[in-house]
């Protein structure tokens, strides 16, 4: 046996030995319990970073523990390779998406592997394969078939000089394109959407299904979707039959509504605006058509409108109110319309104020109301004659709102809404903040939508037969323009599969998110090329029993994914509802980062010729010291290769285990990597002595010989490890303090005056196994090293002798007047009358009371005896 510890001679000859023996492949035994163990699959970018190997050490040692403890387990990888990155790359380097992905994913899988990550590669899965494409698209044909995906036009980001379309996350803060830095517009395009708000109220309601899943992450989903219990207006437009829509959650305000706010990219903007003004209006509206959605909508950003010349006219009372266009109401949210209360709304408040809009009054405090004067009845007069310094938002009684006048503000609404109802103007509605999913992109890396349009037949679905409609190879990839598919005629132009007819293919691909929104139901049956998914492998092995991955995708990844599975149960593919179990959304890696707060700027820890005092080199200013998220961009990273190279994969896993709860954010700190390598030394030290001694000896165990007092001492530490690490990975999961208990048994083991002993040799098997999860090259090695010819990881979990932790005797603490005076040994067992007699007989009482009197004895059972003396 090697006497000194060498991970990187270890580690790869156990990598290879695990793969040859297939020892992480998924059993196909159903008689055993089943156990998902996912991390979310990352995107290709070329080299994993240390968040990548948090999240999928601690999905490891999940799997690897179900496996010991007698469940068949899933645990496998992919990647989710579609996407803009990859086309941008190959613009730049000249390159094929698909060449650049390909060695992407190769360079990250030998990263995954080092870490010695016990995937099930047989059912590794690459979005961006025809393989799974194909399926990605059959899909979408099971959306279009039910009416779930359809098409309208709708406000996009516009680049006009790349002219091309822009995601949200493709526009700066300053509204300009990430690319040509030019200036985007909103611009109206027909595109593809899923028609999500039809789950609107099942996403919401079923968040209660979920009770593995963090609080805050239900609550950011609840909020997302943000379900309102309100009305539906209608408010007709003066000299026209048209009329305008809104949607309120306070009904009760209705009197006192003085104008409406039009989006304005809404169509009725054209109707009503006055020819007087149509020329500001469309000055107007051209530039807000140059903001971002996020600019318009910016908290602290000021509000800006102006009227359109067009009057509405308020159902309720009957008066003209103005129709103002502003930039702060977007058309795709709701009705794309508002009316103003600017006497109850803090938003309307101030627009009316700053424009010179009228204020009324609608409801008062209850104790305002009374005694009002006749002359303080009239429209238009706010609360007593007294100008409002604020909006008033809380419940209170209807004033100035004509036969609802005193009704109290809760009971108001349903009472306005029964009149609206009655008077054909509104009715009572549930809006969901959450829109339909914009699921068409302008690009040419994502799977193209399965659809040719006939100038006869419209929409026609690609035949299942004819999937998958693969991407082209050889198109031109240039970053301006139109999609290099809708360059393409050769690949545009085909037959209308209904009726022969000339048409034309879907030049759009899919959003990314929709790869990702069902991978997790591919991996039980990954290899099928015959269906989507075998639903009797994948309903046996759904849902995902814990899932791992990053706060970043608390919304839109998992709201997709949950929305996806509830549409394929209604399509008779799956038999349940949700598709995650329990959730653990991990911690950021920090890194150490310095900072010139007065530039702003990142400084290079290399750079800097004092690290004690860090100053910038460049500007001479001292440098602030914080933790931040790992990032190129802050030269404060650490390559994972990089680690594994110097300390070994089961140090890295140690590390990122040990530092802090998996929830929380980990601040990387070379010393306490070096500290679990230490560690990991005095185990090897530990094992390899152990080794050496129970090689010579005759000595058998005998689990039921007498043990002495040594023995027992060292058994219940034994099992104190094991009862305390078993519990750590149940439940909330404390990798952490797993790892403490573990070094806890080594100084155990090692302080341990029984070495010849059964139990120090059941010690030495204990830590090992417990081990294992955390540390698996070092722990598999060790095994082998003591003579056992099968896998550590095939023994069976530990569990705990509820005997062994019982202590035989336990100190007990004598206190004269609440002041400890020393301890004593006791049996366990005893009462609180022998607990008294033992202090009082101890040599301690008789130091320390001697002749005085005890006036009074305090006992707490199985802690402390208290004298109180005269």
């Amino acid at each position: 046996m090697e006497s000194r510890y060498n991970p990187a001679s270890i580690e790869q000859q156990w990598q290879q030995t695990w793969a040859e023996q297939g020892v992480d492949l998924t059993p196909e035994d159903s008689s055993k319990p089943k156990y998902y163990a996912l991390s979310m699959f990352p995107y290709p970018s070329g080299s994993l970073h240390m968040g990548h190997v948090r999240n999928y050490t601690i999905t490891d040692v999940l799997a690897r523990v179900r496996r010991m403890q007698g469940y068949r387990v899933l645990h496998p990888m992919g990647w989710d390779a579609f996407g803009l990155p990859a086309e941008n790359a190959a613009i730049d380097r000249g390159i094929h998406p698909a060449k650049w992905t390909e060695q992407n994913i190769a360079q990250m899988r030998t990263e995954l592997k080092r870490l010695g990550l016990s995937y099930d590669w047989n059912r590794e899965v690459a979005t961006c394969l025809p393989a799974y494409y194909k399926w990605t698209q059959w899909i979408f044909l099971q959306f279009f078939q039910a009416g779930l995906a359809y098409q309208k036009e709708s406000a996009v980001n516009w680049d006009p000089i790349d002219q091309t379309v822009l995601a949200n996350e493709q526009v700066d803060n300053d509204g300009k394109s990430w690319r040509s830095g030019a200036k985007v517009e909103r611009k109206l395009l027909r595109q593809w959407f899923f028609k999500i708000t039809d789950y609107a109220e099942q996403l919401l309601n079923d968040l209660d299904k979920l009770p593995g899943w963090p609080e805050r992450v239900k609550l950011m989903q609840a909020n997302w979707i943000g379900k309102s219990t309100g009305a539906y207006l209608e408010f007709p437009i003066v000299a026209s039959d048209e009329k305008i829509a809104v949607f309120t959650t306070r009904p009760d305000t209705v009197h006192g509504v003085t104008y409406i706010v039009l989006a304005p990219e809404h169509p009725l903007t054209q109707v009503v605006t006055t020819p007087d003004r149509k020329a500001a209006v469309e000055a107007f509206v051209k530039e807000i058509a140059s903001q971002s959605e996020l600019e318009r909508t910016a908290e602290d950003k000021p509000k800006r409108g102006i009227p359109t010349g067009g009057k509405a006219i308020n159902p309720f009372t009957g008066d003209e109110i103005p129709i103002w266009i502003a930039d702060y109401v977007l058309y795709e949210y709701g009705t794309g319309a508002v009316m103003g209360v600017p006497a109850h709304d803090v938003r309307d408040f101030k627009f009316a104020k700053e424009q010179g809009l009228a204020i009324v009054q609608v409801i008062a405090p209850a104790g305002a109301v009374e005694g009002r004067s006749q002359e303080a009845e009239g429209r238009g007069v706010e609360a007593e004659g007294t100008p409002l310094t604020q909006a008033y938002t809380e419940p209170g009684v209807l004033i100035n709102s004509g036969t609802f006048d005193g009704l109290p503000s809760v009971e108001a609404k349903t009472a306005i809404v029964h009149h609206a109802e009655q008077n054909s103007f509104g009715k009572a509605r549930i809006q969901y903040r959450l829109r339909d999913w914009l699921i068409s992109r302008q690009r040419y890396w994502g799977a193209p939508i399965p659809i040719i349009h006939c100038p006869s037949c419209g929409a026609v679905a690609v035949p299942d037969a004819d999937l998958p409609v693969q991407l082209p190879e050889n198109i031109e990839l240039s970053g301006r323009g139109a999609s290099p598919l809708a360059k393409l005629e050769s690949w545009i132009n085909v037959p209308c599969p209904t009726c022969g007819t000339p048409a034309k293919r879907e030049t759009d691909t899919m959003d990314t998110f929709i790869d990702s929104s069902w991978y997790f139901l591919r991996y039980p049956d990954a290899t099928d090329d015959q269906q989507v998914f075998d639903p009797v492998k994948t309903n046996d092995w759904m849902p995902v029993d814990q899932y791992v991955g990053g706060i970043e995708h608390a919304i839109l990844h998992l709201l997709y994914s949950r929305f996806f599975t509830k549409v394929l149960r209604d399509r008779g593919l799956l038999n349940f509802d949700e598709p995650f179990q329990r959730l653990l959304t991990q911690g950021m890696v920090q890194g150490k980062t310095y900072k010139n707060s007065r530039t702003g700027k990142y400084v290079i820890a290399t750079e800097i010729a004092d690290l004690t005092h860090p100053t910038d080199p460049e500007t001479g200013d001292a440098l602030e010291l914080v933790y931040e998220k790992m990032s190129k961009s802050k030269y404060n990273g650490v390559a994972p290769g990089d680690v594994i190279g110097k300390y070994g994969a089961d140090t890295a896993r140690m590390f990122i285990l040990f530092k802090a709860p998996p929830e929380k954010d980990l601040e990387w700190d070379e010393a306490d990597v070096e500290g679990q390598f230490r560690f990991l030394n005095r185990v090897w030290r530990l094992v390899t002595e152990f080794g050496e001694r129970s090689a010579t000896s005759d000595q058998q165990s005998n689990a039921n010989s007498n043990l002495s007092k040594i023995e027992k001492e060292l058994r219940r530490s034994i099992h104190t490890a094991i009862a305390a690490i078993t519990d750590d990975l149940e439940g909330e999961y404390q990798f952490n303090t797993a790892v403490s208990e573990l070094m806890k048994l080594s100084n155990a083991l090692t302080e341990a005056a029984c070495k010849d002993s059964p139990v120090y040799a059941d010690g030495i098997r204990a830590l090992l196994i417990l081990l294992a999860p955390f540390a698996p090259h070092i722990a598999e090695s060790l095994w082998h090293e003591l003579g056992h010819t099968d896998s550590i990881h095939a023994q069976s979990w530990l569990t705990a002798d509820p005997a062994a932790l019982v202590a035989d005797e336990i100190t007990l603490v004598i206190q004269i007047l609440g002041k400890t005076r020393g301890t004593l040994q006791v049996p366990s067992q005893s009462s609180k009358e022998d607990l008294e007699r033992y202090a009082r007989e101890s040599d301690v009482a008789r130091k320390y009371i001697g002749e005085k009197e005890i006036k009074k004895v305090i006992v707490v059972p199985g802690k402390l005896v208290n004298f109180v003396v005269g």
